[in-house]
């Protein structure tokens, strides 16, 4: 349980980091940074291909449909969905959205994965979400009025941010569902075996993307200068970094925690993300969290700290007729 935990929070440090990334190159596409991300990501693969190709021959073709499924899903159109909501937003505002992930998980997993993980008791489990659930509303309160208080906001820009975060809540509560589903089927595979074949079948999908973009802009006779754009060695450097240690070690990390705990639990565990993505947000923008944002934080822990203490029950298998 603790091990698996450790792993969650490891994954949820790592990809907080992919919250800078629109921050640092605001003046990018956020096709950009979505392709350019996963295209590095899928170049990092290549070389751990080759040192895990005895675990990757074992992968059979619904495997890889399988792993190619999640890559679009959970690495292209999630993060084109949440570095579009960022650039629109900042960066607060959109975390705080992906914050209710723990909560929209380990609802639709308890729904849906009793049978096989044992049943968290909803009596038990209502004060974790109620904890958790808080802490998000104290926090997006307090960005809201920051919102408020700006006198060149633009509402507009900021509700299709709001929305385009939803957008990326809803592929990330299908990815870990479903990355959870493989992962517990081959309990006998790696996780490090899986998370590289993620990423080699996010590489073709990124390099077409990458290069549909290049396409469309010089059709378009838009103003950007492919294919880095203005500051190739912030991008490329960036990019790779993500690439390494948000998708690749992140997954990593995400899947020896998905072996190890109930779906209902690791995805309450995703709440890592949100604060260390508040932590480097809050660290970019210079400034200090409100008390308000503060108590949220803490509620946020609590609720995950609860959470832990709740063992799941074995659902009693139905009776069949003589």
């Amino acid at each position: 349980m603790w091990i698996g935990t450790l792993f969650a929070l490891a994954a949820g440090l790592m990809w907080g980091l992919v919250f800078v990334g629109p921050l640092l190159l605001a003046d990018y596409p956020a096709v950009m940074l979505s392709f350019g991300r996963y295209l590095a990501f899928g170049l990092i693969a290549l070389p751990l291909a080759w040192l895990d190709r005895a675990g990757l021959r074992q992968l059979t073709r619904a495997d890889w449909v399988e792993a190619g499924k999640l890559s679009l899903v959970g690495n292209l159109v999630y993060y084109l969905c949440l570095a579009s909501a960022i650039q629109r937003a900042g960066g607060p505002l959109p975390t705080m959205i992906i914050g209710t992930l723990p909560v929209v998980i380990a609802i639709s997993s308890n729904l849906r994965d009793a049978k096989r993980d044992g049943k968290l008791p909803w009596l038990k489990l209502a004060p974790s979400l109620a904890l958790i659930a808080a802490g998000i509303s104290l926090v997006n309160q307090v960005e809201l009025a920051h919102l408020r208080a700006d006198p060149d906001a633009d509402l507009g820009r900021y509700a299709l941010g709001a929305l385009l975060a939803v957008g990326a809540v809803a592929c990330w509560t299908w990815y870990p569902i479903r990355n959870a589903d493989w992962l517990r089927a081959h309990a006998d595979r790696s996780p490090r075996t899986w998370a590289t074949a993620q990423g080699i079948a996010t590489l073709p999908m990124a390099a077409l993307g990458f290069a549909g973009t290049w396409v469309v802009f010089a059709a378009t006779d838009a103003p950007w200068a492919m294919p880095f754009g203005p500051r190739p060695g912030a991008y490329i450097g960036l990019m790779f970094a993500i690439g390494l240690f948000s998708s690749w070690l992140g997954t990593l990390c995400w899947n020896e925690a998905s072996q190890r705990l109930p779906t209902t639990l690791v995805g309450q565990l995703i709440v890592f993300e949100t604060l260390s993505a508040l932590a480097y947000a809050y660290g970019l923008r210079g400034d200090w969290p409100q008390p308000s944002t503060l108590a949220g934080v803490a509620l946020l822990v609590a609720g995950v700290v609860w959470a832990l203490r709740v063992d799941p029950e074995p659902v009693a298998a139905e009776g069949h007729p003589n």
